[in-house]
């Protein structure tokens, strides 16, 4: 694994007698896409702020390519691109203006600026739509030049809050795969959502946060370790043998439940099920019903945070 690129250290924010962030500490990889869940109020928005320079933490430090993030340093601003979860664009001005406008704020001009957009302009799908204005757009269309705006400037770190919000399924297919794409190019992504299945799809590693604090970060697999699977069946004839032998069963937790069901908790799903098949076998037992749950990420996530309703 590489150097930190994005460092994240002990960094805490308050407003006034309320507590945001509660030092929280992680890094991000040169060329990863790092996803970032919680639930509402969890903190994810404000830290997102500060790393992209428009907060300043109370207490800790952000470092990007080993230079301190603060609000007034220009220079390490330009290093970093924003998706933000409101819609960031101009509805009286086109798609083109737009990106034009957003290129001309970072000192862009010239050729270099036209070449610039229209490359976002075929990347983002929007090609034959540069002319329109933008009040006129579908919500995947908007979303699409909000990723494109982020772009403009080329940089090196891009924060995507909550990018596919509300948008029709071939948009979001189609900012997947520019996420993707650039990933691919070697642009490192922090990648946040409250939909589980695009983080558990796109990124290599994954911080959770509840109530201002990093509850969890790791790679896909050691999370779901953290949670057992779960087996399910009912097997005729169940007798006393077959019973003992199955509390025998290496590396699981045998329970039974109403109506005669059978269930296992076990750590590796598939080779506890390998176990089960050869012991019902050998006891000339029949298997009447089965079915399996794996740890997911979403379950792993309400496992952390809880499933308590949040404002």
């Amino acid at each position: 694994m590489t150097a930190a690129f994005l460092e994240v250290r002990e960094v805490s924010k308050r407003y006034g007698p309320t507590l945001a962030l509660d030092r929280v500490s992680f890094e991000v990889h040169e060329g990863e896409v790092f996803g970032l869940l919680g639930p509402n109020g969890a903190g994810k928005t404000t830290l997102l702020s500060i790393v992209s320079c428009l907060l300043e933490a109370t207490s800790g430090e952000v470092r990007l390519l080993g230079r301190a993030i603060v609000p007034s340093d220009r220079e390490v601003r330009r290093l970093i691109g924003v998706v933000p979860q409101e819609l960031a664009l101009y509805g009286d001005l086109t798609a083109r203006e737009n990106l034009c406008f957003f290129g001309e704020l970072y000192g862009i001009r010239g050729v270099e600026l036209q070449r610039r957009v229209d490359r976002i302009l075929a990347a983002i799908g929007l090609e034959d739509k540069a002319g329109d204005r933008v009040r006129t757009f579908s919500g995947g269309m908007k979303r699409r030049l909000n990723l494109g705006v982020a772009l403009v400037h080329g940089p090196r770190l891009l924060l995507l809050d909550e990018p596919t919000v509300g948008v029709d399924p071939q948009s979001r297919n189609h900012i997947f795969e520019e996420v993707r794409r650039l990933n691919g190019e070697g642009m490192t992504l922090v990648y946040t959502s409250h939909y589980m299945e695009e983080v558990q799809a796109l990124c290599s590693r994954i911080g959770i946060m509840d109530r201002g604090r990093l509850v969890a970060c790791d790679t896909l697999p050691r999370l779901l370790q953290t949670l057992p699977g779960t087996i399910r069946f009912r097997v005729a004839p169940l007798t006393p043998g077959l019973r003992e032998r199955l509390k025998e069963l290496p590396d699981v937790l045998l329970c039974e439940r109403e109506s005669r069901l059978l269930e296992l908790e076990c750590n590796d799903v598939k080779l506890a099920l390998v176990e089960l098949m050869r012991l019902l076998q050998q006891e000339n037992a029949e298997l009447v019903h089965l079915d399996i749950e794996e740890p997911n990420l979403e379950r792993v996530f309400l496992h952390l945070t809880g499933r308590q309703l949040r404002d």
